[in-house]
């Protein structure tokens, strides 16, 4: 997927540290458990994220011992499994296999060869995932229909676009309740940060290619970085307003270092062009 949501791991306490391992190593053991072995490759920082956004609040968290999937000799501390872990597996899986089929189509008979090989690998958990999220896979499938209709028509409107991939991240929260309205306006503005983020990231990249972005649909070939930056530090304050709107007990510190710090790293990066970079390394270091 994309991978921009992620902490600052210098400014992370060691507990804040060990929750996030633990909960990035438990939604890997939530995947491999109920999609196969083949799940945790879709593995990633963004639903590690909404993993702990959509944990019930607790003072404390409690790991417990698991296998490694990438070293069954390897036992290490993880979140045990639980509704947050279990959803956010769900749809990762929903959304990767919609990802990949739009990619197929996007790229043409050679060239999408092989998301199309991927998503025909992935299409039995896709199947057993929709089943159980029917609504977000309703809802990522009519937002990227959007999305796809939007790009055919090289929408001008930068809004237009960003709106409907937040929509799309919006369905991933509970609908019902304060809570589920404080997280999804929070998911909506991470959804519209994204967006907007990976245009930005893929702006030089499309423009050789001759590929709609959004970005140069509104500004032109070069982009504008100062708008573009106004409107997504708008969607970054908007996103810790309703942080602080909501009950998010030990994993509050964390989730704040990821808003406050992370997200703002990974824009500056985005920017100035060292994203390709950063995005290759690891959180932690290899001996994690």
């Amino acid at each position: 997927m994309f991978g921009y949501v992620r902490p600052l791991q210098p400014e992370l306490k060691c507990r804040d540290f060990d929750l996030y391992k633990a909960t990035y190593c438990g939604l890997c053991r939530s995947l491999r458990r109920r999609y196969g072995l083949v799940a945790p490759m879709l593995l990633n920082f963004d639903f590690t994220f909404l993993a702990l956004l959509l944990w019930e609040p607790e003072t404390c968290f409690t790991p417990c011992l698991g296998r490694c999937h990438a070293n069954p000799l390897l036992k290490k501390a993880m979140c045990p499994d639980s509704p947050a872990l279990e959803q956010a597996a769900d749809e990762s899986v929903v959304l990767a296999w919609w990802k990949l089929r739009d990619s197929a189509r996007d790229d043409g008979l050679w060239g999408g060869l092989p998301a199309r090989a991927v998503s025909w690998v992935l299409k039995p958990a896709y199947t057993k995932a929709a089943r159980r999220r029917p609504g977000f896979d309703h809802t990522v499938r009519c937002c990227l229909e959007e999305l796809t209709a939007l790009e055919e028509e090289r929408c001008s409107s930068l809004d237009r676009a960003a709106d409907t991939f937040a929509r799309l991240l919006q369905g991933a929260a509970p609908q019902e309740g304060e809570r589920g309205r404080v997280l999804g306006q929070l998911l909506y503005h991470l959804g519209r940060w994204i967006y907007l983020a990976d245009a930005r990231d893929d702006l030089e990249e499309d423009r050789l290619a001759g590929r709609y972005n959004p970005v140069a649909a509104r500004y032109g070939p070069d982009g504008d970085d100062e708008g573009l930056r106004l409107t997504m530090d708008h969607s970054l304050e908007l996103m810790g307003a309703a942080l602080q709107l909501g009950e998010f007990g030990c994993r509050q510190p964390l989730l704040e270092n990821i808003i406050y710090l992370g997200l703002p790293l990974v824009q500056k990066a985005v920017f100035d062009g060292s994203w390709k970079e950063i995005k290759k390394q690891k959180i932690w270091r290899n001996d994690r």
